[in-house]
């Protein structure tokens, strides 16, 4: 397993926290923080070629970059081409020296429709002269005070340079950096829980809670029908889901009776887990929505070679719920009691225990890009970093394909 590189992720979102792309950052598992130029650069190659190398066929982000660390060999090589440059920015860190050729080379890449960003160019002078060149600088908002952040703001910020703010990790950093001027972020702060207690859950959350009780319970189909028809919302969301391009399906469905009919009840747990996350769309952030549903297929596929089709329908629940209490903004515990759940699903949730605890556990390593507990994880799995990239990716790709 020496020579193996995992892609983390990180997402990188507008001043509305929609998701406008994600860093990658290539992990390599022998705890090469120092490796070599040459290996750093076999390493991603591979990755790039492997996992990317069809990334206009199979990555269909849509809209969203992906943003690219690079090192001055890996700049130069000629394996960065084969990403597809309308959606590729190529992050230069700050160990690049500015020379003539790595001038040159921006300058190609640039025409060529490549974007570029630059990482904390204030702390390396060497940098400075690709600044023209480029479309994103981040600044490290942990490294900082708040009056610097606006100074950089003011030096940097141009008509063709968006300014990213990065390690945003709370809401009070966030609006901190949206009055300083930052429409770019970067950060986990949306899917990092603060300390709840105990709140009412809105009308539209109930109509999704009541539903899937009901689904499990077994009760018939005039029952669910009728909890569909007492919530419009909730109707004409299951009709958009199951007409969506992701479902896939030749004809449009017009009623709820005709959804049901098509969809079972095992696929209908797994949409009204999906409507549990998007249902209360006015308070949820789009980026945390989008994280806990990219969370839910990642776990799925990471259980493809262990489980059938039930327990694979379950891991999907599992990603999808574990960011329950963010989203609700209540305790795991309590949100539980709100919904029956099998206790295996509730083990996972609770403390990442039982039969899926170690799929959520390597879902949640990939998002945080934390290499050790992804390679430990990945071991016991026997994964190879291929295998998890390979999901990692479908995740991301099954995620957009459903346009919400």
């Amino acid at each position: 397993m020496e020579d193996q590189v995992f892609i983390g992720r990180q997402p990188i979102m507008d001043v509305k926290q929609h998701i406008i792309g994600y860093e990658l950052l290539f992990r390599h598992s022998a705890e090469a923080n120092e490796a070599v130029f040459e290996d750093e650069l076999k390493a991603c190659s591979s990755v790039l070629v492997n996992t990317m190398g069809d990334m206009d066929v199979q990555w269909l982000l849509g809209d969203k970059l992906a943003f690219i660390n690079v090192n001055e060999a890996m700049l130069m090589s000629e394996f960065i081409e084969l990403m597809p440059p309308q959606r590729t920015t190529l992050e230069i860190l700050r160990t690049v020296i500015a020379g003539e050729a790595v001038i040159e080379r921006c300058r190609a890449l640039h025409k060529l429709g490549f974007k570029i960003a630059l990482d904390n160019p204030h702390l390396s002078t060497q940098l400075e002269p690709l600044v023209e060149f480029a479309n994103f600088i981040k600044i490290d908002s942990l490294s900082v005070t708040k009056q610097e952040a606006s100074k950089l703001f003011q030096k940097y910020s141009a008509p063709n340079i968006q300014m990213v703010a990065e390690k945003i990790e709370t809401l009070e950093q966030f609006d901190s950096y949206k009055e300083i001027g930052f429409r770019r972020f970067q950060g986990f702060y949306f899917a990092r829980p603060e300390t709840f207690t105990a709140k009412v859950i809105n009308p539209s959350f109930d109509s999704v809670l009541n539903l899937l009780n009901l689904v499990t319970q077994d009760s018939d189909n005039i029952e669910i029908e009728n909890g569909f028809k007492r919530d419009a919302a909730l109707s004409f969301k299951l009709l958009r889901y199951i007409n969506s391009v992701g479902f896939g399906l030749s004809c449009e469905i017009q009623s709820i009776k005709h959804a049901l009919t098509i969809l079972g009840r095992k696929q209908l747990y797994r949409w009204l887990t999906l409507l549990m996350v998007t249902a209360g769309e006015n308070a949820t952030p789009p980026a945390l929505m989008k994280t806990s549903i990219t969370r839910g297929r990642l776990t799925e596929l990471l259980g493809e070679g262990y489980f059938d089709k039930h327990d694979r329908d379950n891991l999907f629940i599992v990603g999808v719920f574990s960011l329950l209490d963010a989203i609700l903004k209540m305790p795991m515990d309590q949100v539980l009691e709100k919904i029956q759940l099998p206790e295996n699903v509730s083990e996972a949730l609770l403390n990442r225990g039982g039969v899926y605890g170690p799929f959520l556990q390597l879902t949640e390593a990939c998002e945080g890009a934390d290499n050790k507990r992804i390679l430990e994880l990945a071991e016991l799995l026997q994964y190879d970093a291929n295998k998890v990239n390979e999901c990692h990716i479908a995740a991301l790709a099954w995620a957009e394909s459903l346009g919400i």
